[in-house]
């Protein structure tokens, strides 16, 4: 854990709570890991928090919309991931890790967790300015890279139906399956006249998005 802090900057008061942070769920005994999902839970607000300020401040003349479209890129899933990957979190956690594919998937999910559960760890033992010092270091670079608000993709492939004049796109959850602290879905998206494509992801919600993508990646290809 001392590695971990140096690539921080910042030595916890409270060791325990980068120890709880550290320690995923799916490596303890069923019941266990009760601290682990607190601390994500509160760092998924912290970070949509410190977030949510910092657009403000950023994009003054923006709309509520843009504004909320820029903070779901800024703490999915993916963005985390991206985070958890630079400050060599999967060193340091301790999980189950699986040998698949689909444990491959698993462990990006599991780093996001982790991820939101340090920053929950930061906020109790710092308080909420040296959450915001983390947060704003790493995340900077991801203000610059977006100078338009991002569109979701689910938006873009509802846009390009209707400019073809073809009916709203259907989802189906086809398959759910995991725990309850990792759970994966697998849904289907399906237009009038083009073969369905699936998509999947740690949510209904992603798995669509992921689906969405899919879509538009096969119609564009075939253009």
């Amino acid at each position: 854990m001392r590695k971990l802090e140096q690539t921080l900057g910042y030595i916890f008061k409270n060791p325990r709570l980068l120890e709880q942070a550290l320690t995923h769920p799916s490596a303890l005994p069923s019941g266990q890991g009760v601290e682990f999902e607190r601390l994500e839970f509160l760092g998924d607000r912290v970070l949509g928090l410190v977030v949510a300020a910092w657009l403000f401040e950023e994009f003054p003349r923006e709309k509520e919309g843009d504004m909320a479209k820029r903070l779901a890129g800024l703490v999915r899933k993916e963005t985390l991931v991206e985070i958890a990957k630079l400050i060599d979190l999967d060193q340091f956690m301790v999980m189950k890790r699986e040998r698949s594919s689909s444990g491959d998937k698993r462990l990006e999910t599991l780093l996001a967790d982790g991820c939101e559960a340090l920053i929950g760890a930061f906020y109790l033992d710092g308080g909420l300015a040296v959450a915001h010092s983390f947060i704003h270091q790493y995340w900077e670079n991801r203000f610059k890279e977006t100078p338009e608000p991002p569109r979701d993709s689910k938006s873009i492939l509802q846009e390009w139906i209707q400019g073809k004049g073809k009916s709203h796109p259907q989802y189906v959850v086809l398959a759910s399956s995991g725990p309850a602290h990792a759970p994966h879905f697998i849904v289907q998206v399906s237009i009038e006249g083009i073969k369905p494509v699936i998509g999947e992801g740690s949510s209904k919600r992603l798995a669509e998005k992921v689906a969405a993508q899919n879509m538009l990646d096969m119609i564009f290809s075939h253009d």
